[in-house]
């Protein structure tokens, strides 16, 4: 199916957020996700499912100010 991940259109397997984390290698990283707007904490997203066309932010933490 094709979603967009960071504002980038890709193809995608994954049935679950957590499973395109795996997909694209960062299933260990610390970060912060949101689908179509929505936060979605780490323990929920092996069970939040995605669909054609959703908007998937993934966001690393940073240190400075």
């Amino acid at each position: 199916m094709k979603i967009i991940v960071n504002g980038e259109a890709i193809e995608s397997a994954a049935a679950t957020l957590a499973a395109l984390l795996a997909e694209i290698g960062k299933a260990d990283a610390k970060v912060a996700t949101a689908v179509n707007e929505a936060f979605v904490p780490a323990a929920l997203r092996a069970d939040h499912a995605l669909n054609e066309g959703d908007r998937v932010e993934i966001v690393a933490p940073r240190q400075g100010g």
